[in-house]
């Protein structure tokens, strides 16, 4: 019966999607017409999609495409809101709250204006993004079948911004992906041990990714729950020692496990380059002292772990612009509707792509947007943020660059544009009592100023391994030649 009623479905989907696109096409302006169907295409896929996201999907191939069709909403999101509020006249970020069809009618004028300048280049656009998803919703008839079948993860949430805060956004692919690998039994007489490698730059994810599939109900039945964690520096002799003593005292306290071959699963964070002598040593004291039947992951911002791996490494990436800007609209905006607040949206989509594409800038901004809903005040974080990257990446490399790669970095404050916020180092703590109560917020673009060397807490993040980021920072005084470099902008707001 369900597989009729998918079937039915499918045919049904596919069969309103041409009638919309053909339909609203004779009433309507082409442009007007094409944002209308695209807008109609998208919500059909984001049913797809939620309903995937609730679902607990093993097949790789039905994962692939249901990231493809992640990856195409995310691009439809980002086109539409490019051609509604990219080009928002000044005049009205100055205005006041409007009433609800006020606020319909300034969005459709500003996509008419958009549109008639901007010409066939953006209707091309817009097209190629319709025709994109509609066809990928087309071949969806397979998936929403798939789904059917598949049991329940959890139940859905009532708003999506509360899902984004409370799961890992855009890696349900690489999860199963290394879930697969652990679950998979070793080959017969196969002596080496398997072992993944996980590899991406700084804060994209890795140790929040293995945390996620470390809590998985399968792998902690699978192993038994013997599973030990190593952050490694540099694989000394004592870290040897620590290593070599984990792994048997793991073992030793789960003899009722034996029957299950005593395996276990190894998780080593590198903090840092290992060289290739401190390597082949990690290597050799893995096989050595996890029994047959272990699975060993490594993380690193590095790929020289690579060549140990019995399987094809995992390399996470950043988020791509269009997938950081939904997760960025929708952490902002909370349960508000965007389309209400064209001006907002306007300076939200200028305050993302300042962000590059950074997982804790987007969840300090957007939390102090979210609090701060008023148009003078975005706009004043706009003109900030344009002022901090227009003059450090003209002299510097941008901030979130060196802040990814934990090197020291200026940055100025809202309140006091004399003044420079200066990063000297940042580390994660995974314990309340090392957490100071001091907010890195409250120093940008609040009113506070602590004297000397202070820290301030970046980010607590609420997700598995709720890991909190933490600077340790001083407050400088700029230079008076500075002054010279500032020019005003509108509505009184000074860009240094």
């Amino acid at each position: 019966m369900e597989l009729l009623l998918s079937a039915i479905l499918g045919d049904l989907t596919s069969r309103s999607i041409n009638f919309i696109i053909n339909k609203v096409s004779d009433s309507k302006p082409p442009a007007l017409a094409v944002n209308d169907s695209l807008q109609r295409v998208l919500l059909r896929a984001q049913v797809i999609i939620d309903e995937a996201m609730g679902k607990h999907i093993t097949n790789q191939a039905m994962l692939l495409r249901l990231n493809m069709l992640r990856d195409a909403v995310h691009r439809g999101h980002y086109v539409l809101d490019t051609f509604r509020y990219q080009h928002q006249d000044e005049e009205d970020a100055k205005d006041q709250a409007v009433s609800h069809s006020s606020s319909l009618s300034k969005v459709n004028s500003a996509m008419r204006r958009c549109f008639s300048s901007r010409g066939a280049q953006d209707l091309k656009e817009l097209q190629e993004t319709l025709e994109n998803l509609s066809s990928m919703i087309l071949d969806a008839n397979e998936l929403v079948m798939f789904l059917t079948r598949c049991s329940r993860l959890y139940r859905q949430p009532y708003s999506m911004h509360l899902q984004l805060c409370n799961c890992m956004f855009g890696r349900q692919m690489e999860v199963e992906l290394v879930i697969n690998f652990l679950l998979r039994p070793q080959s017969h007489g196969a002596e080496e041990l398997e072992f993944m490698p996980i590899i991406g730059p700084c804060q994209v994810g890795k140790s929040t990714l293995v945390t996620h599939v470390c809590k998985d109900e399968r792998v902690r039945g699978h192993f038994s729950k013997n599973i030990v964690f190593f952050r490694i520096h540099g694989f000394t002799d004592d870290e040897l020692a620590i290593f070599r003593e984990g792994c048997t005292v793991k073992l030793q306290n789960h003899t009722s496990d034996m029957k299950k071959d005593g395996r276990l699963l190894v998780i080593i964070e590198l903090d840092g380059d290992l060289n290739e002598e401190a390597l082949d040593r990690l290597h050799f004291a893995s096989k050595q002292y996890a029994p047959r039947g272990s699975k060993l992951i490594v993380t690193s911002r590095f790929d020289n772990i690579v060549k140990f791996g019995s399987t094809q490494a995992l390399t996470l990436k950043y988020l791509s612009n269009e997938a950081y800007w939904y997760f960025f609209k929708t952490l902002t905006f909370g349960s508000m509707d965007p389309e209400m607040h064209p001006r907002l949206m306007h300076f939200a989509m200028e305050i993302a792509r300042m962000q590059k594409c950074s997982f804790v800038g987007a969840n300090i901004v957007s939390r102090l947007l979210r609090d701060n809903f008023d148009a003078q005040f975005w706009l004043k974080v706009l003109a900030f943020l344009k002022g901090l990257t227009q003059e450090r990446v003209s002299r510097f490399e941008h901030p979130f660059d060196l802040l990814r790669q934990n090197r020291p970095t200026h940055l100025g404050r809202m309140a006091t544009p004399s003044e420079d916020v200066v990063v000297y180092h940042q580390h994660q703590c995974y314990s309340e009592e090392e957490v100071p109560k001091l907010r890195l917020q409250d120093v940008l673009y609040g009113s506070i100023k602590p004297h000397g060397n202070f820290k301030v807490l970046v980010w607590k993040s609420l997700i598995p391994p709720y890991s909190s980021y933490v600077y340790s920072c001083e407050i400088r005084e700029l230079k008076t030649t500075t002054a010279k470099r500032k020019r005003p902008t509108e509505s009184g707001i000074t860009l240094c």
